[in-house]
């Protein structure tokens, strides 16, 4: 089994905002997969879906994204899935709009919702996809930044790396993060 965290904020509120890269980015793939997300006692909405012959869960952490460790941890323990079966998606303010960056492991590079899973989880060896949410200068408050909404213009870039990174998903459960870096961090 695989499980891809795709972390954002729950509520109305900040849907479309650049925070729920994550969220927006796990709708896609449930929609391929035509799965539905269900709400659990693990702190999360859940999906559970089949790519080729592997299972695939899906989950939009509901804890919001500084607390996405509460929500995502219980279940990989749970599940007794491999950190390497576990792919966390989630916005990258240095990264600019239109790219995504693969990694196995490190750091949480300064974002709390990841950070939050490596503490949770005790390792830093943890797959992540990035998703670049930066459009031009770097911003002097972040925290309105992150939770502003794409722009019309933004948008159709928007569009175009979902689909990119949503790729970048079936080629990591296909081959594994070493191909899917070699072809989609370029």
């Amino acid at each position: 089994m695989y499980l891809i965290a795709g972390l954002g904020n729950p509520g109305e509120r900040y849907r479309r905002t650049r925070h729920n890269v994550g969220f927006m980015l796990a709708d896609r793939l449930a929609r391929r997969w035509e799965a539905a997300f269900e709400r659990t006692l693990a702190q999360a909405e859940m999906a559970r879906a089949g790519a080729g012959d592997e299972e695939v869960l899906l989950v939009k952490p509901q804890t919001y994204m500084n607390h996405s460790g509460d929500a995502v941890a219980p279940l990989v323990e749970g599940l007794k899935i491999e950190p390497r079966r576990l792919l966390v998606v989630y916005d990258d303010i240095d990264l600019p709009l239109g790219r995504i960056r693969l990694r196995r492991s490190g750091s949480s590079g300064g974002q709390k919702g990841m950070r939050s899973i490596l503490q949770a989880l005790g390792t830093q060896e943890v797959p992540r996809l990035r998703i670049g949410i930066l459009e031009g200068e770097h911003p002097g408050d972040v925290p309105e930044y992150v939770l502003s909404e794409f722009t019309e213009k933004e948008k159709e870039v928007l569009e175009k790396v979902l689909q990119r990174a949503e790729e970048a998903c079936l080629e990591w459960i296909a081959s594994g993060i070493e191909r899917a870096m070699s072809l989609y961090n370029g």
